[in-house]
């Protein structure tokens, strides 16, 4: 995926501000091949992210909506724009852009998930876990969203948000991943309302 460091400087700046959306692009593509591969069917196809990671399956989420089966966001970024104004949010500006600025903010709204949930689409099922214990990433992301979905599209929502405090223990930590593997089992493997089939390659919204 574009926008990684993996590749050096060049790979990283291509999908900064402006070309955000280049990531989460890639991100679908990978998904699409492995369904028209036949490696898995798209009610097979769970995906999971946290932090930045979260922010991308959030897209994947309102963006490409018919690519998954399932989705398991944690401690996420969802929404653009308000992130610069929550705990560590503006170290990020460089990356995302500056809300703030209307003409950025043009290009923010187009990979912001917050605002584009559509209250005519239909979601797959999802996840969102969220923590007091993260000093980058502010819950009000991940509860703010799963309030909006229940309220107002056809999706699943499922809250967890884990206990208050400054550091996870490992008791927590296993509680949390089994949570995880028991929610996206019984959703993968049972035929669930709410899971989109896919009409066609092409994003949602």
């Amino acid at each position: 995926m574009r926008g990684g460091g993996e590749y050096g400087p060049g790979w990283h700046q291509a999908a900064l501000k402006k070309n955000r959306l280049r990531a989460y692009e890639d991100f679908a593509a990978v998904a699409e091949d492995l369904v028209d591969r036949k490696l898995t069917s798209v009610k097979h196809l769970g995906i999971e992210g946290a932090s930045n990671g979260g922010l991308l399956v959030g897209n994947m989420l309102t963006l490409y909506p018919s690519l998954v089966g399932a989705v398991v966001c944690q401690v996420p970024l969802l929404d653009m724009q308000r992130y610069s104004h929550l705990l560590a949010g503006a170290s990020w500006m460089e990356e995302y852009g500056d809300p703030d600025k209307p003409e950025e903010w043009e290009f923010i709204r187009t990979f912001s998930p917050y605002q584009n949930v559509k209250a005519n689409a239909q979601y797959p099922p999802v996840l969102f876990m969220t923590t007091t214990r993260d000093d980058r990433v502010h819950p009000g992301h991940a509860r703010k969203m799963m309030a909006k979905m229940k309220d107002s599209v056809v999706c699943e929502t499922a809250p967890m948000s884990l206990t208050p405090g400054t550091r996870m223990g490992p008791y927590e930590i296993v509680a949390r991943i089994a949570a995880v593997a028991a929610w996206s089992r019984y959703v993968i493997l049972t035929s669930r309302p709410g899971t989109a089939s896919r009409p066609g390659a092409e994003p949602a919204g």
